[in-house]
């Protein structure tokens, strides 16, 4: 199957796709994306509803102890870390960039506990720029579809971006996401659903 066919498949199963963290701001996109580590977006967005009411700027977040924040991102599991994370993270945004979340790759990895895939989310989904996040999702389908043989997050990246355009990532990314979470599930795909079963390696 060819890439521009993969392309039209996804385009019609998921025409437009949407992050389902709820944010209103890159920080806020920044600090949901750290607490959805081994979380259900569903849950993540009851807890940064009351979060972000009270809290959603780096200033106002700042003003909690970590055990505060513990407390309030508790039922995100990991909330040791993830508080402390935030809390690091945020500390680092005010230090380096006065508050701004910056669209630039470098500079998000550069702030505590924010990895690739996080900084890759932030740049695709709150600046709309070119990069696909591999998240637990992407990685599965990839393998399965044959776009990389690996379990390594950053070269299955590496692999998505040499096999389709640029200006395509950024969607491309949710609509992985999309296909991996209600079709290429983890433990029964919906193979019925899916228009890739002559290219699946399953």
């Amino acid at each position: 199957m060819k890439t521009n066919e993969i392309l039209e498949n996804l385009e019609k199963l998921f025409p437009n796709p949407k992050c389902e963290l709820d944010y209103e701001t890159p920080y806020q996109l920044l600090v949901a994306v750290i607490l959805s580590a081994q979380c259900t977006d569903k849950r993540v967005c009851m807890v940064t509803k009351n979060l972000f009411d009270r809290f959603g700027t780096p200033e106002k977040m700042l003003t909690l102890s970590q055990e505060e924040l513990e407390e309030i991102i508790r039922s995100c599991g990991f909330y040791h870390n993830k508080a402390k994370n935030i809390l690091s993270m945020t500390k680092d945004l005010i230090e380096k960039f006065d508050g701004v979340v910056p669209n630039d790759l470098d500079k998000l990895q550069s702030l505590a506990g924010v990895g690739r895939k996080t900084a890759n989310v932030v740049i695709a989904e709150a600046f709309k720029g070119d990069a696909i996040a591999v998240d637990t999702h992407v990685l599965r389908v990839s393998n399965r579809l044959g776009f990389a043989e690996t379990a390594d997050p950053h070269k299955c990246e590496q692999a998505l971006m040499k096999t389709f355009p640029k200006e395509c990532w950024g969607k491309l990314h949710l609509q992985l996401v999309h296909f991996g979470r209600y079709i290429c599930k983890s433990q029964k795909p919906d193979c019925e659903k899916c228009p890739f079963v002559n290219i699946c390696k399953k």
